[in-house]
């Protein structure tokens, strides 16, 4: 019996997440929709992470709307979208009466798998999503946030592994979502978590730092069930490895991967112009195709290195950039290791950015980062030094339990603010998540009068995850 392994496509989230931003309208995705549902993939990863934020601030677009509508072409294939646990789509917790309520609906709209992780792996800010995705009829996949430090061993991840089903999670995720896992890394990791855990483990990785086929390899041959690839218009560099060219390797190795490897050609040949009409508009910038080994040096993901960059340019520091890369790690360290993974990657960079421009360490310290130090984020996966801490909070009093029990339920005041323009449960939810956005983007639909124009800005990429 041959070995079998799945794929999960995508190009209609991460894949065009990571390389133009989230700026794919609704209108590129459902000409080919029908394709893809014949084609064989375990799943269609088209909704969540930035997409959300992306349809709202920049596209002009209800992110409800569009999941309907490729619910209603997609008959065959699940759907999945993103989830950041107890911050949903946005960047701070959410009480959890919004997070319950958001999770329904998604499911109600068309949603079957969520992919839910925390930033810090701190498994009490994913308990309140797990058991409303199950509870809504939905599949919970629960995703280990992967990173690299000394306590970030195989034992370590085996073990939130273990946590994670006996939350309830449906399946597990290695979300690699710098491109660092090393290849026989993943095949002890992959390895060792199948014989913990007697749940379908997938695995999800980035291009950028060139290792990522042979990572796939080792671990579909240690077990994994499904990977995740983009189709060969939006693959590589930042994004992941293309699906066509694993299909028929691991065919070739006598895997059954379920692909109609007929009609993969077919789906890149129509997201091929796609790709070359953003590269024209400039919204394709040619670097988020390129390979980048230090991402394996400074365990930084791809995106966050063009945003450093970027930034450094902007202010004319770019000869800073070497520098700032190099105190990305030690504030990493001093922050108690936390994964480089949105909301956490923005905020190590800054910070470093801060040290390096200020000239003094922690001279200057972002709000973002004196909550985190608080515990307004979550455990930290090593204790923050102190001193260190007593510098950045001086002796404000820390916080030890969920961060979400602080909470009292939101709803109704989210549905208070937004009466006039909200005709759903949905854009009461849109508003929740990104309040300004959301009364923009209601205000131009239920009122000709008012006067909002769509956000055109330059384009930065973000691995967010």
């Amino acid at each position: 019996m041959s070995k079998i392994i799945r794929f999960t496509e995508t190009v209609l989230r991460d894949g065009q997440q990571s390389q133009i931003a989230t700026r794919m309208p609704t209108k590129d995705m459902l000409p080919i929709l029908k394709t893809m549902d014949q084609a064989g993939f375990y799943a269609l990863e088209m909704w969540g992470g930035a997409t959300f934020d992306a349809c709202l601030r920049f596209l002009n677009e209800d992110p409800w709307e569009r999941l309907r509508q490729i619910r209603k072409e997609v008959k065959h294939t699940k759907l999945q979208m993103l989830l950041r646990g107890q911050n949903l789509l946005g960047y701070k917790n959410y009480a959890d009466d919004v997070v319950t309520q958001f999770v329904k609906k998604s499911i109600e709209n068309g949603i079957d798998i969520i992919r839910v992780f925390d930033a810090l792996n701190d498994v009490r800010n994913l308990q309140t999503a797990i058991k409303a995705t199950k509870m809504a009829g939905g599949h919970c996949q629960t995703a280990i946030s992967y990173t690299t430090s000394q306590i970030h061993t195989v034992d370590y991840f085996v073990q939130l592994a273990k946590e994670m089903a006996d939350l309830g999670a449906d399946s597990i995720c290695i979300k690699d979502m710098a491109g660092v896992l090393m290849p026989q890394v993943g095949y002890e990791l992959v390895s060792r978590i199948k014989d913990s855990v007697d749940l379908p483990l997938e695995v999800h990785t980035h291009a950028t730092s060139g290792i990522s086929e042979m990572t796939y390899l080792m671990c579909a041959q240690a077990g994994a069930d499904i990977i995740d690839t983009a189709i060969s218009s939006f693959a590589g560099g930042t994004s992941q490895p293309a699906t066509e060219s694993l299909a028929m390797a691991f065919t070739e190795m006598g895997f059954d991967t379920g692909l109609n490897l007929d009609l993969l050609p077919k789906i890149a040949e129509y997201f091929n112009p796609v790709r070359d009409r953003f590269r024209k508009e400039g919204l394709l910038n040619p670097k988020v195709k390129d390979t980048e080994p230090k991402t394996l040096i400074y365990q930084v993901p791809g995106g966050m290195l063009s945003n450093l960059l970027s930034q450094l340019t902007e202010q004319g520091l770019a000869d800073k950039y070497e520098e700032v890369l190099q105190e990305v790690p030690r504030v990493r360290k001093d922050l108690g290791y936390p994964p480089l993974v949105t909301p956490l990657s923005q905020m190590v960079g800054t910070q470093a950015l801060m040290n390096v421009i200020a000239g003094e360490r922690y001279k200057l310290v972002p709000k973002e980062i004196k909550d985190y130090v608080k515990g307004l984020y979550g455990k930290s996966p090593v204790a923050i030094d102190p001193k260190l801490r007593e510098k950045i909070i001086g002796e404000e009093e820390l916080i030890t339990c969920r961060p979400a029990d602080l909470l009292t339920n939101q709803l109704p005041g989210f549905a208070k603010e937004i009466e006039q323009y909200a005709k759903s449960e949905e854009d009461v939810l849109s508003y929740a998540l990104f309040p300004q956005q959301a009364k923009d983007f209601l205000g131009r639909r239920e009122d000709r009068f008012y006067d909002v124009p769509i956000q055109n800005v330059t384009v930065t990429i973000d691995t967010k995850m």
